[in-house]
């Protein structure tokens, strides 16, 4: 029986998959696997018997990649499972830096106990008049699940759209509209587009990409959105270009003490993926990923190991290796178990950096000193007998 613990609350939709071979345990230091949302794992101290973190989310920065691939702990993530949740409020920000919907709804407010309101308001309505986004030019910078998304959904509603991403894979390529722009160069973004939406990781690579050298390249009055991380945005930069104009609205999805207090920003509550079809999306996602890997051994969407599938295991025997990417690994793993009396039936090796996976179906059970040597070997960090 597996042990699963919960540091978050996750949908029923998701733990409800975790039946037969599974139980909820409140204690950490006896699961096997870890279903969480945001809650900050980088102080706590791992158990042994821990094998996989699943994050119902994209974002892995509240989990410390580095111990946890030095312990031969797979990370897994859900990309994609709350893109629609996060394209959709993306487009309300699109409207909302477009058109001051906000400053008329708190006009009617202040203006509540005014008897002759809908004649006051034919007066004031035109302080709130904004532009309609059709016809207007979109960059969007990542297109990765949301991204695509967006890039769709506002051409679809008459934007011309910019895309750029230098790494966009061949799946994503293919589900991209036609009208988009594929973009190779970011500066044509900065200096064409009237609103601007960020959808890339928090790397050190990308941390304050908008800055003061890309805020100077752009139009006077651009929007900009982000609802991908805080600290995409160097804040200082931005609230100069606000308050000179160069920026005219910014939308951020991440409040903090600056932001709230800065003017002509429209500050969300961090609702991106805040919708009950994108939680139940990644809890299902994420209990689907760490069954498969406690169960058959396969890794899908991990951030810290690479990619392998081999299905369910139909063989005597499945065992998976967790080692360091350096040479002649696989040749000692195979040598030691034909060692021991073991054939291998099929088997995979897949690397990422400097971590490395190797997946062995066999034709008989390994014995106790076997897996003892594999385990022994200098780079192997786990070796787990899956059944």
């Amino acid at each position: 029986m597996k042990k699963i613990h919960c540091l978050n609350a996750i949908s029923k939709q998701g733990t409800d998959l975790l039946t037969g071979k599974y139980t909820l345990t409140d204690d950490i230091k006896e699961a096997d696997g870890v279903l969480v949302r945001s809650a900050s794992m980088h102080d706590m101290e791992f158990p042994e018997s821990l094998l996989a973190i699943a994050r119902a989310g994209a974002g892995v920065n509240n989990i410390p990649l580095d111990a946890c691939s030095e312990e031969g702990i797979v990370v897994l993530n859900t990309p994609g499972a709350n893109a629609n949740g996060v394209k959709e409020l993306v487009l309300a920000g699109l409207l909302l830096a477009s058109r001051d919907i906000v400053g008329g709804i708190e006009w009617c407010r202040r203006n509540a106990e005014d008897e002759n309101i809908s004649k006051s308001v034919e007066k004031s309505k035109k302080a709130f008049a904004g532009h309609e986004i059709k016809g207007k030019k979109l960059g969007i910078i990542g297109l990765g699940a949301i991204g695509i998304q967006v890039a769709n959904a506002a051409a679809s509603l008459g934007m011309e759209v910019y895309g750029y991403d230098p790494y966009i894979s061949v799946n994503a390529a293919w589900m991209l509209s036609r009208s988009v722009k594929h973009i190779t160069a970011v500066d044509e973004i900065y200096r064409e587009c009237d609103y601007i939406t960020i959808h890339v990781p928090a790397l050190d690579s990308t941390r304050g990409m908008i800055n003061k050298e890309a805020l100077s390249q752009m139009k006077d009055g651009v929007a900009i959105l982000n609802f991908a991380r805080d600290i995409l945005v160097n804040e200082e930069d931005i609230e100069d270009a606000l308050n000179t104009g160069k920026v005219g609205k910014y939308v951020t999805d991440f409040p903090n003490p600056k932001s709230t207090h800065m003017e002509n920003v429209i500050v969300i509550p961090h609702l991106g993926a805040s919708t009950e079809e994108s939680e139940e999306n990644c809890a299902v996602m994420a209990a689907e990923e760490l069954m498969d890997y406690l169960e058959n051994g396969n890794i899908r969407n991990s951030v810290n190991y690479p990619a392998c599938d081999m299905g369910p295991c139909k063989a005597v025997s499945r065992v998976a290796v967790m080692h360091l990417n350096i040479p002649n690994m696989i040749g000692q793993v195979t040598g030691t178990l034909a060692a021991g009396n073991v054939n291998i039936s099929d088997m995979t090796n897949k690397s990422r950096d400097k971590y490395a996976y190797t997946l062995l179906d066999l034709e008989s059970s390994p014995d106790a000193m076997t897996i003892q040597k594999l385990n022994a070997i200098k780079g192997v960090l786990r070796v787990r007998v899956i059944q």
